[in-house]
Formats: C-alpha cells, structure tokens, sequence
C-alpha cells in the first residue's frame, strides 16, 4: 500500500468525527469513501458538506474501505472496532481506546491475528507546546500536571479520569517511558454521579514521581505540565502554546541564544542558569494525527500511539478510577 491512496471511512460525525471526515476529505495520500452515524440526518448533512456519501450501515462502509477512524461514544469502541478489525480494516480509535481493559485486550488481540493496526487519538501527544520540548534531553524525576475546566454536560458518560486525565496519563507515561509502581489517588463527585475531580501520585520504577489533577468543574481552562530533571526545569502550557526551559550550565557561550542569570556557586565551581523560550510551531494537531494514521499504513511511518499505549493509558486510569471509587465508599 506504500503508493497506493487509502480508501477511508469515518464512523460517527458527531462534533469531533465531523473534524476527522473535514480533514480526510482534504489529505492528498487518502480518498474519502464515506461515512456512518446512526443519525442518518446528520450523516447526510455532514457528506454534502464533504462531498462523500453517507452510508446505511457500517458493513456496507467496510466493503469500500481500507481503514476507518472509529469516534462513536466510548462504551460503542469496541463493539465497532471488533466488527471494523474482523473485516480486516485498520483503525482509528478516539480515545480512551475501549471503556475496559479487556476490550482493549481483545481488540489488540485481534488486530495482531488479522493483521492491522490499530491506532488510538491521544491527540495531545502532537500539542505544539508539547513537542517544542523535544530537542532537550527529558528525563523527569518529577512531573506536575493540571488540566482543569469549566463543566459541560458533554463528556459526562465517563468519569473525568477517562474523559479528561487519561490524556496526560498517555503524555506522562511516554515522557517517563517506564513501568509503574505504586498508584495513590483521591476524587470527588460533585455536579454528576460520576468522579469530577480527580487526583493521582504516581511512582515509576526508575524513580520518577508524577502527581496529577484533571477536574470538570473549574472556572477556567487550565493544562499545565512542569518538569523537573537533574539541572532543568521546564513549564508548558498546553493551551496557550507556550513552552519555558531554564538549565544550569556551567559556560554561558554553551548557549549563546539563552537569558543567562549572575553566576552562583554550587560544588565549588560557577554555574548559569539560562533561560529559553523554544518555538511553538503552530500545527492542526489532527490533521497530523491522521496524517500519521494513512502513512502508518502505508508503511512510511509508526503510529503515534499505537493500541498498545493506548491500552497502557487506559490500564492506568483505570487503576486511579477504582482506588478513587475505594476511597468514596
């Protein structure tokens, strides 16, 4: 398929599958066959707008395609992926990947014995802030991160440590790239029946400590990470798109493009700390998701986040939502 266009499908349109049907429609390496959503009116208006057809049933949408991205509400995830998987098509999963982990289990499961590949849309992996921390040498020993936001009923079907946490969850665990430890969590309900704030410290095995907050009922948005390593610091705001490193270092014309501080003392020799404001390059972070997603297939790249991580993430949210539930009770 390395030449071949990507015949691709989308299954849901609703406000985020909208987005994903817009930008196939557009992406040179695939050819947008069509799309499903059980609310037919919809499903018309949204092919008019994209110039493809709606179609009556997923089954009849898989027998034109090669790949479909699955954006349906998360307790359908892994019905529709089974039957998209059996078919032999590859996916693409909004996240989280499945409500279970032995969902997440079987579809990985699958795909291996079917031969496609599965791939899951943490899309805050590609959030410019986030990648313009990618030329330093990361490796945190402790990890702070806050996403907080007003309430919406949208997204209430799922408790926030699915709905809002699991997205540094997926960010955390490829920044600190090791198995984890020890899990301690605390949540609250507050406007729904489910969990609305949520807190998780977490211990890897290499010794990074990460403690993280997601909450739905805050007066702003906020989506902080701070990063602290052996001589840097770094602070990036997810939603403003502006990433802060200072690094100690013991020549200023190590980097001449820095704000040096005075020099200190410590250990007995003179050490700086510079201050630098790397570029964010603004980028449509789906757009280069799904891009990722047809050149997967292709084979001229790996997936972003492959089922496994996605899976991973979901094991670890899962894991904080019942020690909260332990906790309420």
């Amino acid at each position: 398929m390395r030449n071949e266009l990507i015949k691709i499908g989308v299954i849901g349109v609703g406000h985020l599958g909208q987005h994903h049907t817009k930008h196939y429609a557009a992406l040179s390496d695939a050819s947008l066959m069509g799309i499903y959503d059980i609310d037919t009116d919809r499903a018309e208006s949204i092919a008019r707008k994209n110039n493809t057809k709606a179609f009556s049933s997923i089954e009849s949408l898989l027998e034109t395609v090669d790949a479909v991205s699955i954006v349906t509400p998360t307790p359908f995830h892994a019905d529709v992926a089974e039957l998209c998987i059996m078919a032999k098509k590859h996916v693409f999963i909004e996240k989280p990947i499945t409500k279970s982990l032995e969902e997440a289990d079987r579809l990985l499961l699958l795909a291996k014995e079917k031969g496609v590949l599965i791939q899951v849309g943490h899309i805050e992996r590609l959030n410019p802030a986030l990648l313009a921390l990618q030329p330093y040498n990361v490796q945190p020993k402790f990890i702070e991160i806050q996403r907080l936001a007003p309430y919406t009923a949208r997204g209430t079907d799922v408790p926030v440590v699915l709905d809002l946490m699991i997205h540094d969850i997926d960010i955390l665990l490829s920044l600190v790239n090791s198995p984890v430890k020890t899990i301690r969590a605390s949540g609250l309900s507050i406007l729904t029946d489910s969990v609305d704030i949520a807190h998780a410290r977490i211990r890897f095995g290499n010794g990074t400590v990460a403690s993280i907050m997601s909450s739905r009922v805050a007066k702003d948005k906020v989506r902080k990470i701070k990063v602290f390593q052996r001589d840097l610091y770094a602070t990036i705001d997810l939603l403003l798109g502006l990433t802060e490193v200072y690094k100690v270092i013991g020549n200023p014309d190590d980097d001449p493009d820095a704000l040096i501080t005075a020099p200190f003392e410590y250990d007995g020799s003179e050490r700086f700390i510079a201050y630098e404001k790397p570029p964010v390059v603004p980028e449509d972070a789906l757009q280069m998701e799904l891009m990722n997603f047809i050149k997967s297939i292709r084979g001229q790249e790996t997936p972003i986040v492959t089922g496994k991580a996605g899976r991973d993430a979901l094991e670890v949210a899962m894991e904080i939502q019942q020690l909260i539930i332990q906790d309420i009770h």
